[in-house]
């Protein structure tokens, strides 16, 4: 071959190198969704064709742990990288009350507890590396004129909830375009209203006064679209934290009918913290057929662009599903649908019930379809998508994930020293993981909290052999109690926001 034949391929080799398309990224955040109320995690019940498509078409991970127990502590370590004893929220706390002032209908007060301005979050390091940034969903990481708004967290575009208080309403009077709020023709009823005097439970009728016109969920997937085509020439990153399938229980009609007179359904008739609902579990199973059908929507919009073999989909949920006290407070069943899989407790938890997600990366083209049980967390999305879009340098030195993009490319990748999760609501808790070993501790506060004697509790599981945590071994191996223990130790950092009395002393 001559030497300029050889100079003129290097230099196509070069231009197609710096030409070359950063993948598109769509990260779905599914709120309160258990692993086993998918149909590719064995849910039989509940119809999910296209989250089945996606898993099947791409990497489904079975030991995925989500950011912590609850929303707005989970999505902090998925947005920064950082576990829970490092990142900035370690529990939900609202503004001020956590009630929603307005004024004529505009609100004065809302959101969580802000996440501060030099936090750096994956936003902030996609919009770094080239990408369009837009959030479509619900955020919870600090109110709208707050450090933590997400427009000043690295997101061009905003559509959606910003508070967690306020996406407990599917049909609410007002959602955030940015960082202005636009009326939504809706009548206005508290998210936690119940019945009045004169209405009777056991109608019909008395339950759709809980309804509205415009359907939260259905104009937040249509912006996503919308978001799609206005960038479809460039690298975006979507992230879309969709509401579904957390309480209150609303749906529309059309969707409500598909799963009606199925099962033995009585009615939730609320009157406990959440909207009544006549028909539950049909409710339930309707909204995350309807999710799927939104997704499927995005995935055949990103085909019909030809962008499919230049997206990255990627689905996970930010915490276990309702269970317990919590379901009867929701009218939410979880063991009717198995949707902790039959692991122990949920929500609220760091028991595997309360702590695993589903987790599920399709890449046509790139990544090999297969199932993965490398232990993986919510810190490693950040590195891990980062890797993939050509940003690795781009993650903060002071994170705590670590990319899984090799195995994601089918290379070999070792196993993780430990997970570590700590918890400072419901009484106070944590749990290291190293390897099949769980350390979990409860009581940590010293308070009483939801029937928990406010004891400090230590147990040990084997989750090779006991992934339900049923037995508790920690008298029978004192060293592995010490090695972990030693772990907690190194990483608990104290955060004057959310203390746990135990590990702060």
């Amino acid at each position: 071959m001559t030497r300029p034949l050889l100079s003129l391929l290097a230099l196509l080799a070069l231009i197609g190198t710096a030409t070359a398309r950063q993948p598109n990224v769509i990260l779905i955040l599914a709120d309160d969704l258990g692993p086993g109320d998918l149909g590719c995690y064995g849910q039989t019940k509940i119809k999910t064709p296209n989250l089945d498509r996606m898993a099947a078409e791409g990497v489904k991970l079975t030991q995925h742990y989500c950011g912590n127990a609850v929303c707005a502590p989970s999505r902090s370590v998925l947005m920064t990288g950082m576990h829970p004893g490092h990142t900035y929220i370690r529990d939900n706390r609202g503004t001020a009350s956590n009630k929603v002032k307005t004024k004529g209908g505009i609100p004065e007060t809302e959101g969580q507890h802000p996440i501060p301005d030099d936090a750096t979050t994956m936003a902030e390091i996609m919009s770094s590396i080239g990408y369009a940034t837009g959030g479509f969903g619900k955020w919870g990481l600090g109110g709208p004129d707050s450090s933590g708004a997400p427009m000043k967290q690295g997101f061009q575009r905003w559509f959606g909830y910003n508070c967690q208080s306020v996406a407990h309403n599917f049909y609410p009077v007002y959602l955030w375009d940015n960082d202005k709020t636009i009326p939504l023709k809706n009548h206005d009823f508290p998210a936690h209203d119940t019945f009045k005097p004169g209405e009777d439970p056991t109608k019909e009728a008395s339950y759709k006064r809980f309804q509205g016109t415009e359907y939260s969920a259905d104009l937040i997937a249509e912006q996503a679209r919308a978001f799609v085509r206005q960038h479809k020439d460039e690298p975006f990153f979507l992230y879309w934290p969709t509401t579904v399938p957390h309480v209150s229980l609303q749906v529309p009609d059309d969707s409500l009918a598909e799963y009606a007179g199925l099962w033995d359904d009585p009615p939730y008739t609320g009157g406990k913290g959440y909207i009544p609902h006549f028909k539950p579990k049909a409710a339930y199973a309707a909204m995350i057929t309807r999710m799927d059908r939104e997704i499927g929507s995005v995935m055949k919009l990103v085909s019909e662009l030809g962008l499919d073999e230049h997206t990255i989909f990627a689905f996970i949920s930010d915490n276990g599903p309702l269970n317990g006290t919590h379901a009867k407070l929701a009218g939410t069943d979880c063991d009717f649908f198995n949707s902790n899989q039959g692991l122990r407790d949920g929500k609220g938890t760091l028991y595997e019930g309360g702590i695993r997600s589903p987790g599920i990366v399709r890449w046509k083209g790139t990544i090999k379809p297969g199932v993965s049980a490398l232990v993986t967390g919510f810190e490693d999305w950040m590195p891990t998508l980062a890797d993939l879009a050509g940003g690795k340098d781009k993650v903060p030195v002071h994170a705590d994930g670590i990319s899984f993009a090799p195995m994601l490319r089918g290379e070999k990748q070792p196993e993780r020293d430990f997970l570590y999760r700590e918890f400072a609501g419901y009484g106070g808790q944590l749990f290291v993981r190293m390897g099949n070993w769980k350390l979990i501790k409860t009581g940590l506060s010293g308070k009483k909290v939801r029937g928990k004697s406010g004891m400090l509790s230590v147990e040990l599981y084997d989750l090779s052999k006991d992934e339900k945590e049923t037995t508790n071994v920690a008298a029978d191996h004192p060293d592995i109690v010490a090695k972990l223990e030693a772990i907690i130790t190194q990483q608990h950092t104290r955060s004057a926001d959310f203390p746990i009395a135990a590990l702060d002393k």
